[in-house]
């Protein structure tokens, strides 16, 4: 389960944009972070800040030794929570709904940003997929396929070779397993 903090400070537009950014392209400099995102660069700051304390981004040398510039990578890949973690606490689970709702909005556009995009020469390889099924599942089994989706995420990640040459684009995979009736 996460922590409340983490879905909280991950979930904010800019910082969720932040950490797919350093998720896709590894170590930046805040003022590369500020002019790929269209920020100025003491917002990206105050909010590579945040992402810090809920511990996921660190800051790291810089790779030529000067102390002047602030660099940044990713501590930690992959989200896995329900707004159901937290029905001990009316609050964090007001938090982690609010937090759900703002993922499945920020899904629903990125599909739509594909689906106009669908046409341009830069994109005409690749079609999105879609895969879904129906099953059973007990609270227990469903938490273990949301673990075992990430692993298997997690390692297909790693078992890309991004020196091999192919010319490759960024892609975003989401989702979601709930209750529901036919």
């Amino acid at each position: 389960m996460e922590d409340i903090s983490v879905i909280t400070a991950v979930h904010h537009p800019l910082r969720r944009r932040m950490y797919d950014y350093l998720l896709l392209y590894g170590t930046s400099q805040v003022t590369t972070l500020a002019k790929a995102l269209q920020s100025q660069v003491g917002s990206i700051s105050h909010h590579l800040r945040m992402l810090e304390r809920a511990g996921l981004v660190e800051r790291v040398e810089d790779p030529q030794g000067d102390r002047r510039t602030s660099w940044w990578r990713v501590a930690r890949r992959g989200l896995t929570w329900s707004a159901g973690d937290f029905a001990d606490s009316p609050a964090d689970a007001l938090l982690a709904r609010e937090a759900q709702r703002q993922s499945i909005r920020m899904q629903i556009e990125r599909l739509q940003q594909w689906q106009r995009r669908h046409d341009d020469p830069a994109y005409a390889a690749y079609d999105a997929s879609n895969t879904e099924t129906t099953s059973w599942a007990s609270p227990d089994e469903l938490r273990d396929l949301s673990a075992r989706l990430l692993k298997t995420l997690d390692d297909w990640r790693d078992s890309v070779d991004l020196e091999d040459g192919q010319e490759r684009t960024p892609i975003f995979f989401f989702a979601h397993a709930f209750p529901t009736v036919p």
